[in-house]
């Protein structure tokens, strides 16, 4: 299982994500609990955020384009997989 940095980059106005955060976060939850979600956070300066998770590449794209965000048109994804080869003790399940 190949794991993926998903780069979301903001199209509009924070006051926009703002008042999409809740929908995004709940967005999230479901993935975090079936693991497909393991770390995700804003960037700073704050134009977007990123998000660590593992899966196929085509279960990935599917849900990124159901983060409300994408729906609203609002944000955009970048997905870039890899072949994780060297973790720390804390991530070294997802290394092959």
């Amino acid at each position: 299982m190949n794991c993926f940095v998903l780069d979301l980059s903001y199209l509009a106005d924070v006051r926009e994500i703002d008042a999409l955060m809740p929908a995004h976060r709940a967005f999230l939850a479901p993935h975090y609990a079936d693991g497909t979600f393991l770390l995700s956070g804003r960037k700073e300066p704050r134009t977007g955020g990123l998000i660590l998770a593992r899966g196929a590449r085509d279960r990935i794209e599917a849900i990124v384009a159901q983060d409300p965000f994408t729906v609203a048109g609002v944000a955009a994804y970048t997905v870039t997989e890899f072949v994780p080869t060297t973790a720390g003790d804390e991530l070294a399940f997802l290394t092959v």
